[in-house]
């Protein structure tokens, strides 16, 4: 595997991994390049931006979530993990990479109804879009089930609802570690000066590597104690019941000495 600064934060097709690919490097191009896919993933931020003056949740949002979800998949099956969504469906385990991509990049276009209890929406909209794009690789059996997990995976990415597949529960975790602060730049430029924006604005950076006491290891560097919110209250909560909890480790460190309010949280 790949063990490169850039691989720890993007998901390269032609590298090695710990899962069968094929299936995703086939489909992945497709997804990305769908205009149906790319109008909703630009619209999804009028709401949540411009009119809510929220954090972005527009294609940059979209593609750093994907990026991360496959590169914690990939991390997990390196350590042995075993995925139970496709599984439980009679689906194949190239099919895992699949679900956890297509509901990575869906999970939010339910902003383009309304902010307020998106993931909601976001199903029936979602569930349009599959029951076109996926019988391009699969049969009617094979895209129903398929279908089924990409869904369960883009309801279960907010608390409210508990993720029942490990798939899910990577799209929860991955939601939270987009917390980099160039998602809030937008907002903040425009004078947002809410928790979510100023919490953003004080993570540098997110790095995810293989860990020792668990099978991955989350590095957050702060640059301001604003940033203990974005570790402590929304990832937190996220990394809770997601069935993966257990294998998964955050440090998030406070790399500015002259604020020693918070150096360091480990979860």
């Amino acid at each position: 595997m790949t063990d490169t600064a850039e691989y720890s934060r993007r998901y390269d097709p032609d590298a090695q991994h710990a899962f069968p690919d094929d299936r995703l490097n086939e489909i992945l191009p497709e997804l990305t390049s769908d205009p149906e896919v790319r109008t909703l993933l630009d619209a999804q931020n009028v709401n949540a931006v411009v009119r809510k003056r929220y954090n972005d949740h527009g294609p940059k949002h979209i593609e750093i979530v994907r990026n991360q979800a496959l590169r914690l998949y990939d991390l997990l099956k390196a350590a042995g993990i075993e995925f139970n969504g496709a599984q439980d469906q009679g689906l194949e385990e190239e099919d895992e990479a699949v679900i956890i991509a297509l509901a990575a990049t869906l999970h939010d276009i339910g902003h383009i109804v309304h902010r307020d209890d998106h993931s909601y929406y976001s199903i029936p909209l979602a569930g349009s879009f599959l029951d076109r794009f996926l019988p391009q690789f699969y049969e009617t059996e094979a895209a129903v089930r398929v279908k089924a997990e990409v869904l369960h995976a883009i309801l279960c990415h907010h608390t409210e609802e508990e993720p029942l597949t490990r798939e899910a529960g990577v799209i929860r975790v991955a939601d939270g570690l987009d917390m980099e602060r160039g998602r809030s730049r937008i907002p903040y430029e425009s004078g947002g000066r809410g928790i979510n924006t100023i919490s953003s604005q004080a993570i540098d950076q997110v790095t995810l590597k293989p860990g020792t006491d668990a099978a991955v290891l989350v590095e957050i560097e702060m640059v301001n104690a604003a940033g203990v919110y974005q570790v402590d209250n929304l990832l937190k909560a996220k990394l809770e019941r997601s069935l993966i909890e257990d294998e998964v480790r955050i440090i998030a460190i406070n790399t500015k000495a002259e604020d020693p309010l918070v150096e360091r949280i480990e979860l």
